[in-house]
């Protein structure tokens, strides 16, 4: 049990602060895995619409991500300063449709091989 905090004070447990840092981070290098990604499929894809198009998606996702991450570490920071649960927002969900669709869209970019270039 923690003791009384003192007037104008949080009694605010720094572990859920630091969890919180963690959490952005993982987001930031699923971004950053993204943006990788996007840059390679686009350098490669060798003319080759489709893939320079999923390779620009990756980009757009992985920008996507990074903000939401932020936005969602921003959220939470305020919600753990309050004593609250912070709302459970839609970026999870939008993050693994996008990677999904983008699953997609590689796989019948390989099934079609060479319709998939020009």
């Amino acid at each position: 049990m923690h003791p009384d905090p003192r007037p104008g004070q949080l009694d605010v447990d720094v572990r859920f602060l630091l969890a919180n840092e963690r959490t952005l981070l993982a987001w930031l290098r699923t971004a950053l895995a993204l943006l990788a990604g996007g840059v390679a499929l686009a350098q490669l894809a060798a003319g080759r619409v489709l893939l320079t198009a999923v390779g620009t998606g990756l980009l757009v996702l992985g920008g996507a991500a990074a903000v939401t991450g932020y936005r969602r570490y921003r959220a939470a920071g305020r919600a753990i300063r309050a004593g609250t649960l912070p709302a459970p927002g839609h970026g999870t969900a939008l993050l693994t449709a996008g990677v999904v669709a983008v699953a997609v869209v590689l796989v019948a970019a390989v099934a079609l091989g060479p319709l998939a270039s020009h």
